[in-house]
């Protein structure tokens, strides 16, 4: 299976780069995101799930039953609309959210610098092209600089940016800049593994089918042995388990 590196190596030239003080887009990102319209920014913004938002999804929801033949007044389908508005709120709480917020100062002068891994963290987002979901593992390695981040942000920031319309691509880059920008660490790498109802419910119809994606920033898309010990650590299996 090839693993896909998200994030390539290429640079502005420009006067000597201050690594601790650069803006994390200037630093790492080298192409337009992927969450444009022909270059222009995507106008996302912050939404409470207020009483009127729950009632526009809910009788968007009563069109769709209605369109595809069905009585939204029959006993099975009454709450339904609800139901859905409950859960789109849920599956896509990571816009109301910020990275600030999730790591909340949990940053950890300790003098580290060897590599710390935090395998095997299940996730579950929503394809943003057909609205189905996908769901598999991240793998998320960094290299401190010095600093640590709690653990269990880790796993915040992943379930952050996968509560979100997302394509699998630019989520696993989204995760491994979003640890960059928290530590300004010598590296960041990050695997995804997701198998995708859009594949699998319909169109191609693939089930048993995985998308791996990876982004590899500073000492890991640089050093080879770095990356190698990352990918190796992944598929090792613990001897606890």
């Amino acid at each position: 299976m090839t693993v896909k590196n998200s994030i390539n190596g290429s640079s502005k030239d420009s006067e000597p780069e201050n690594t601790s003080t650069k803006n994390i887009s200037d630093r790492i990102l080298t192409r337009p995101a992927r969450d444009t319209h022909d270059g222009i920014e995507a106008k996302i913004k912050q939404v409470s799930f207020d009483e009127n938002g729950h009632q526009k999804i809910s009788q968007a929801v009563r069109v769709i039953l209605e369109s595809v033949g069905e009585d939204p007044e029959r006993e099975g389908l009454l709450k339904t609309p609800k139901r859905v508005a409950e859960a789109m709120q849920f599956l896509t709480q990571g816009y109301n959210q910020s990275l600030e917020k999730i790591v909340n100062d949990a940053i950890f002068d300790e003098g580290h610098s060897e590599m710390v891994l935090v395998r095997d963290i299940d996730f579950f987002s929503l394809c943003e092209h057909h609205m189905l979901a996908f769901m598999g593992r991240a793998h998320v390695a960094y290299i401190p600089n010095q600093k640590v981040v709690g653990l269990s942000k880790i796993a915040r920031i992943v379930e952050m940016y996968s509560r979100r319309l997302q394509v699998q691509e630019r989520l696993t880059r989204q995760i491994a800049e979003a640890i960059e920008e928290i530590l300004q660490p010598q590296g960041v790498a990050v695997v995804m593994e997701a198998t995708h109802m859009c594949m699998v419910m319909r169109g191609v119809q693939k089930p048993g089918s995985w998308t791996v994606t990876s982004a590899m920033v500073g000492s890991f898309q640089q050093e080879q042995k770095t990356r190698e010990e990352f990918l190796n650590l992944i598929h090792h299996r613990p001897n606890f388990l």
